[in-house]
């Protein structure tokens, strides 16, 4: 097929297993695109992007920095609209990937979706309505239901001290921003850590730090969270 006629993907993975496989269902399924392989973003050119139709990322595994990695794919889900995005994400990423990865042009597949999967994404091309896989819907419905048994453990003013804690407040400003003693705020904050059985604020900074702690105190979303403390607690200047 004469070059002009052909497509061209881009497959971003690191694990070499992942290359293959995409690259097998790719020569398979759609011969007439042309490849192009990354380990990486960074790797990733302009002129690639300029002629390519779909970009399939591996988001799974351990990433070091994940929400700078969402951030910088959103960045050029904006840029890039005639792009078709299949992104495979690990189960830990869920809720980045919704906040920043879902967009009209993109599709959200699990990495433990089978491959009759992958390639119904990949003939779609972005038009179908179903863009996040059945298999990451049930699983974040699973997690929403352990959350739920899970949010009870912490009251509302127990959350709220740990968020600040969590922003970098300390006792005296979380105090003077609520309003309450400082020994009302310690009581909170030593309540809390009882509840999750954590000895030490070493333990307690580390759990507010965790995948879990970030989930149950809404520290994942990059919006609204402002809107809502200064809403809640009428800080706008502070923020």
């Amino acid at each position: 097929m004469a070059l002009e006629f052909c497509k061209f993907a881009v497959i971003i993975s690191k694990v070499p297993v992942m290359q293959s496989g995409l690259s097998t269902i790719m020569g398979t399924h759609f011969p007439d695109y042309e490849l192009n392989f990354c380990q990486s973003l960074e790797e990733l050119t302009l002129l690639q992007l300029r002629r390519t139709d779909i970009v399939i990322v591996d988001f799974s595994g351990e990433i070091r920095q994940p929400r700078a990695l969402c951030e910088q794919y959103y960045t050029l889900l904006s840029q890039y609209r005639d792009i078709h995005w299949v992104f495979m994400i690990g189960r830990q990423y869920y809720s980045l990937a919704i906040e920043f990865l879902m967009r009209p042009e993109s599709t959200l597949l699990s990495d433990a979706d089978p491959i009759e999967r992958v390639i119904q994404a990949i003939q779609q091309n972005g038009v179908s309505t179903e863009n996040i896989s059945q298999t990451l819907l049930s699983l974040q419905n699973n997690d929403d239901e352990t959350d739920t048994s899970r949010l009870i453990m912490l009251t509302l003013s127990e959350r709220k001290v740990l968020r600040l804690l969590a922003k970098g407040w300390g006792i005296n400003q979380i105090a003077t921003l609520l309003k309450k003693s400082n020994k009302t705020i310690s009581a909170q904050k030593n309540s809390a850590m009882r509840r999750l059985s954590l000895r030490s604020n070493a333990e307690m900074y580390a759990w507010i730090n965790s995948n879990q702690g970030m989930k149950e105190l809404n520290l994942y979303s990059a919006y609204g969270e402002q809107a809502e403390w200064k809403s809640t607690l009428g800080i706008s200047a502070l923020l």
